[in-house]
């Protein structure tokens, strides 16, 4: 029915802003279907990227640019 269409539109376009808002802030959105975000970081020099998924309690990996979900390594970043 169009009534469900439009709610599904209206909801889509919050999570857009919602994202928008997150990528404003520097969040880095890699898996919207498994709340996967990245986070930029410094390691010494070197940029980096902290990792949290839904379901984490607290931001606790990290990965170098280049890697990927597969390459997460724990905090601390030393």
């Amino acid at each position: 029915p169009r009534e469900i269409e439009e709610q599904f539109e209206r909801e889509g376009q919050a999570v857009a802003r919602c994202v928008e808002e997150l990528e404003r802030l520097g969040v880095v959105v890699k898996d919207l279907d498994r709340g996967l975000v990245d986070f930029p970081a410094l390691r010494g020099d070197e940029e980096v990227l902290l990792c949290w998924e839904v379901g984490e309690d607290e931001i606790a990996y990290w990965h170098g640019v280049d890697e990927g979900f597969a390459g997460r390594k724990p905090l601390p970043l030393d």
